[in-house]
Parts: C-alpha cells; sequence; structure tokens
C-alpha cells in the first residue's frame, strides 16, 4: 500500500468534503456495537445524542453569497454505531516535543473519557516520547492515578524530542495489542503520527492513530489556535508588566522582553494587544532594520524623548537574519530537526546598549527579562482547561467510531476532524497583511520598518494590483486565500536592513 489518498467528498454550490480516513476504508466487515453513552446518564439530558452523519465544519465562515461554499471538515462528537467493543480497547497515551500548559489536562481527559463515557479501563502511558515505545516503560493509567494532575504543569508521561522509528513504534503496537493510540504534540509530532497511521494502515491493524494538536507558538494551521495559547499570552503579561515597571522607574528605561516563537510571532502579537504597555513587538514574520531612518534605534530615540521609557517585545525568532550577521557560526539542530537560535533577546539587548553608549545621545537603563521556561511550565488556565477537556473527548469520540488517521482540532469555533495532511502541510503564521498585525502597528504606533520602494518597483507592484483586483479575501484571513491557491503571491513589500541584507518573509 501507497500513502493513502486524500477522502475528498464534493457537492452542490461548490461544497467540498475533506474527509478523514476510517478503519473500514481497509479492514472489511467491520463488526459495529451499540453505543454505551445512549445508556450514559450524563448524555440523558441531551436531546440529539450523536452527531448527524452529514454534520460538517466549514474552514471558512466569511463567504460571498455567488462564491463556493468551500472546503469543510467533518464535525467530531458521538457516534450512534462504534467500532470496538469497551473490552477490546486497550489504549495509550505519548506526549511528544517541548512542554506545553495543558499537557496533563488532556491526559486526565482523555482517561477520564474513555473510562466514564465508554467504559475503557485499559489505558497505557508511554513514558518520554515516541522513544518510549520500544526504549521505556509505560505506566498503567486510570481516572484515580489521573485525578489531580491537571493542577499541576508539564507531564507525568515525560516527553522528549526525536525518536521517531516508525517500524519499532508499530511494532511496539502491535506486540502490546495496543488498539487506539492518542499522540499529543506539534506539527513535528503530527507529521511523525501521520507516518505511524500509514504503516498501521499498510499492516492491516485494527488501530486508530489520533493526534491532539499540542503547540505554544500556535503555528499548526487549520485550526483556530492550540491548547496552551491562552495561558501563554496571559502568563506572557507578568513578564510585560514587570519589564513597564522596570522601564518607569529609570530616567530613559527600557524593558526587553523576550516571547517564544520561533516560526511564528503569536504570542508576541496577542501578548502585545492585551498588554497596553508595550512600544514596539518583533516578530519572525516581520523582519526589520536597526540603524538609519525608519530604523529601530530611530524610533526607541524618538520614543524616550516622547515617554521617558519604553518596552520591547520580540520573539524568539526575530531578527535571526540580522544577529546572523554579527556572528557567522554554524547552524545546529535539535533532535527534531529544528534549528537551534541564537539568543536574539540578549543579542538586540546588547545592540541597543552599544548603540546609545556609541551615539552619546540618551544615558539608556535597559532591562531584559527571559520568561520561556517559566511560561511553558505552568499548569494551563480555566479557558485552555475547557479547550484540553473537549480536544480530548472529541478524540476518544471519533477513535471509538472508528475514525483514525486525523487531528482533533477546533475549526471557526467547532470541534472537527481533520486529515493529518492537512495539519502538516504547512506552518501557521502571523499575516503582516492582515489586519490583526494592523491593529497592532495601530496599538503601539511603531514603524512598519519597510523600504521606501523606487519609481520602477512601484509601477511593477501597480501592475500586480491590476491582476489581482478580482481577488477576493475575508476580512482578517488573507492568507486564506493564498493558501487555497498556490499560484497567489501576495503584494509585499521587501524590507532591506541599512547594511544591505535583503530579509525574507
Amino acid at each position: 500500500m501507497g500513502l493513502t489518498e486524500p477522502k475528498v467528498v464534493t457537492g452542490p454550490g461548490g461544497y467540498v468534503l475533506e474527509d478523514v480516513p476510517h478503519l473500514s476504508d481497509y479492514i472489511p466487515n467491520l463488526p459495529t456495537y451499540h453505543n454505551p453513552l445512549q445508556d450514559n446518564p450524563a448524555y440523558s439530558v441531551v436531546k440529539q445524542y450523536f452527531v448527524h452523519v452529514d454534520d460538517t465544519v466549514p474552514q471558512k465562515v466569511v463567504v460571498h453569497k455567488d462564491g463556493p461554499r468551500g472546503v469543510h471538515f467533518r464535525r467530531a462528537g458521538p457516534r450512534q454505531k462504534v467500532y470496538f467493543e469497551s473490552d477490546e480497547v486497550q489504549a495509550a497515551i505519548v506526549t511528544c516535543g517541548g512542554l506545553c500548559p495543558g499537557l496533563n489536562t488532556v491526559i486526565r481527559e482523555l482517561v477520564c473519557s474513555l473510562h466514564h463515557m465508554y467504559g475503557v479501563t485499559r489505558v497505557l502511558g508511554i513514558e518520554g516520547g515516541y522513544r518510549g515505545f520500544y526504549a521505556r516503560n509505560t505506566i498503567t493509567l486510570s481516572p484515580a492515578s489521573v485525578n489531580n494532575i491537571h493542577k499541576r504543569g508539564g507531564t507525568i508521561l515525560g516527553t522528549s524530542r526525536g525518536g521517531h522509528d516508525t517500524n519499532k513504534i508499530v511494532d511496539s503496537i502491535q506486540d502490546r495489542g495496543i488498539n487506539q493510540v492518542y499522540i499529543i504534540g506539534g506539527d513535528g509530532t503530527q507529521r511523525g503520527a501521520s507516518v505511524i497511521f500509514e504503516e498501521v494502515r499498510r499492516r492491516g491493524l485494527k488501530c486508530s492513530v489520533v493526534g491532539i494538536p499540542k503547540t505554544i507558538d500556535n503555528d499548526i494551521p487549520i485550526i483556530d489556535k492550540s491548547f496552551g495559547f491562552d495561558t501563554a499570552v496571559e502568563e506572557a503579561q507578568r513578564a510585560i508588566n514587570a519589564a513597564h515597571v522596570e522601564a518607569e522607574s529609570f530616567e530613559n528605561g527600557i524593558g526587553v522582553v523576550k516571547l517564544m516563537g520561533r516560526y511564528s510571532g503569536f504570542i508576541a502579537m496577542h501578548s502585545t494587544l492585551a498588554s497596553r504597555d508595550v512600544d514596539c513587538c518583533l516578530i519572525p514574520e516581520s523582519p526589520f532594520y536597526l540603524e538609519g531612518p525608519g530604523g529601530l534605534y530611530e524610533y526607541i530615540d524618538k520614543r524616550l524623548k516622547e515617554n521617558g521609557h519604553m518596552v520591547i517585545v520580540i520573539a524568539e525568532g526575530a531578527g535571526q537574519e540580522l544577529l546572523s550577521e554579527s556572528n557567522q557560526s554554524a547552524k545546529k539542530q535539535d533532535a527534531s530537526g529544528n534549528t537551534l537560535l541564537k539568543d536574539v533577546g540578549l543579542w538586540i539587548s546588547q545592540s541597543i546598549k552599544e548603540h546609545f553608549a556609541k551615539e552619546k545621545t540618551l544615558p539608556i537603563t535597559l532591562k531584559y527579562i527571559d520568561p520561556t521556561y517559566m511560561i511553558r511550565a505552568v499548569p494551563s488556565n480555566a479557558s485552555d482547561n475547557v479547550y484540553c477537556t473537549l480536544l480530548a473527548q472529541s478524540a476518544v469520540h471519533g477513535a471509538m467510531a472508528g475514525y483514525t488517521g486525523y487531528t482533533s482540532g477546533l475549526v471557526n469555533g467547532r470541534q472537527t476532524y481533520i486529515p493529518f495532511y492537512r495539519i502538516t502541510e504547512r506552518q501557521n503564521n502571523v499575516v503582516i497583511t492582515d489586519r490583526m498585525w494592523a491593529r497592532l502597528l495601530s496599538s503601539t504606533n511603531q514603524p512598519s520598518f519597510m523600504e521606501v520602494k523606487s519609481s520602477d518597483e512601484d509601477i511593477k507592484e501597480e501592475n500586480s494590483f491590476d491582476q489581482l483586483e478580482d481577488v477576493h479575501c475575508s476580512e482578517d484571513h488573507l492568507v486564506d486565500d493564498i493558501s487555497s491557491n498556490p499560484g497567489f503571491i501576495a503584494p509585499i513589500t521587501v524590507p532591506i536592513s541599512r547594511t544591505g541584507l535583503k530579509s525574507g518573509i
């Protein structure tokens, strides 16, 4: 067997359903069973016990009256018939990658949902990430053993990066008689889950492989947000507030806060909008330059003269191309294949100090705060706890109904099942031609760090706009048009550093 062909169903009015795989797609004549939820007192108050077979959720909610209905995903929830009897289920849960608020909440709710809703009593915890399938012991999970774990950060199962050996993992799944695998992790982990699903399918195993998206950077596409993101933004406020107090208390005080965001600046952007104390937000998607008119140094000087203090928030992946200019060290990678980034917070803090010491225009006091590991190690807040519960319950409902090869995620406020290939096709990034970024710029009054172009460049861009005037986009998501039309090139002015370095977007 090759890679699973996408299950795409089309309908009238430009309706497209990107469906998820099902065990019955490759295992014929599977028996079905009565869903025990029909006899569950908790569900007796629900008018309609089960999700209708035709219920789907649109990827876009903003459409034009004459436009197509667009892409939809299967709605999550309990089904009338299930493909597993409670006694036959042997479930396994694994957490991979970095830490994130809410990991323990998801583990707890998976165990409790399996036990209380479907009567599943055999649930294994795989210790230490993917390599735990073949190199570590497992632990038995029960409602009693996970009862209070949501009150603390981290993961009781332990985690790691890398260690993905498909054959060894699936051998372990097969040898242990595991028939439901719940994999909690980010985009790299979901890619690993997709490969595991393909091998399980190739071997013809009756085993549902389910992903639960976890990334504190919020860089997984399609879904509204990832769990832990709200907590991260809330915790970041503490660091920003501390930086603001420090900056305000000294003459020409500058507070610099580095937040998470390797390739996506969502935490920095949302924290800035929430705080209202930030004067400048720097993210990977919007390159900046330091010197000359319109540069960061000029803006800092102006802001200090106006207010007497300022706060800068910078995402960890911002400015890496500028940092590489001054430090030509070889790029290293972690076990997951991610480039190990240089500490842009320390670098920019030192650069600002050196600039003002050299110019002798203003005597500054700069304080640098890096709350990275404090943020990701805390327990999830109330909002994320609710979200984790919904994700876990939806994942269990789907696995019991025989669906596999999918990620459980929130799309336009509704729980859905999204095929792995859509989750792993690209990263979610802040779109700097989006209104949300414009809102941030208007909130901070920072420059956009865009170069003034020559008249020849203006003419070229006018021509590109003429070609694109029929392209429609929703209020906040120009990126949707880009992702749905690979030939579409968004007209974005390319920033150029004062040292001549072109910074790609």
